[in-house]
């Protein structure tokens, strides 16, 4: 079932690349590792900084729990959130990932994204 992004068909200049991230990255929640791969997909949108999508196999999800927040992008699909606690400790919408992502994003399926300003992201 073929589900193309809405948003590439209005701004068809705004580009999105996926490629295999190098390096190893590991996420931290305070000394709590959430999760760490050599697997990572690295997207790069337009003009902002580049993302990095961990698969859900790579992911601790006993540390994680689902959120109410929604939210849409045009060229992506809908993501869902995912808020972190440990060592007593919890920060909401640390995670997201698209469930069911527009065509041109497929590879990110079934990987997630941590905002770095929420938790320690090491990456080599």
């Amino acid at each position: 079932m073929s589900n193309p992004s809405p948003g590439l068909k209005r701004d068809p200049d705004h580009t999105i690349t996926i490629a295999p991230h190098p390096g190893s990255v590991t996420v931290k929640f305070g000394e709590v590792v959430i999760a760490s791969t050599r697997n990572a997909l690295e997207l790069r949108e337009a003009t902002y900084p580049p993302v990095l999508y961990i698969p859900f196999a790579d992911i601790y999800f006993e540390h994680l729990i689902a959120s109410d927040t929604k939210t849409r992008c045009p060229f992506k699909g809908d993501a869902a959130y995912w808020s972190v606690s440990g060592q007593g400790e919890g920060e909401p919408d640390v995670m997201w990932t698209y469930a069911h992502p527009y065509d041109e994003v497929a590879a990110i399926k079934d990987h997630a994204a941590f905002y770095p300003n929420k938790v320690s992201i090491d990456a080599d």
